[in-house]
């Protein structure tokens, strides 16, 4: 079989922690600040966990990253 290639995009964007989940940096961050309350960015700093919903997708684009 051939080797399958990751998306040079999710491998930018994600990680995979030792349990299989999918960490992701906080949304909403880049731009705009000015209109974002205080809470929000508070809330919005470091990193957080993708929901299960959504992992489905991200281990099809990275074949060999997750468990």
């Amino acid at each position: 079989m051939p080797k399958l290639k990751t998306k040079s995009g999710c491998k930018k964007r994600f990680r995979f922690t030792a349990t299989g989940k999918v960490k992701t940096p906080q949304a909403g961050k880049r731009h705009g600040m000015r209109k974002r309350t205080n809470r929000f960015i508070r809330n919005a700093r470091g990193s957080t966990m993708m929901d299960d919903a959504d992992v489905h997708r991200i281990v099809q684009y990275m074949p060999y990253g997750s468990k």
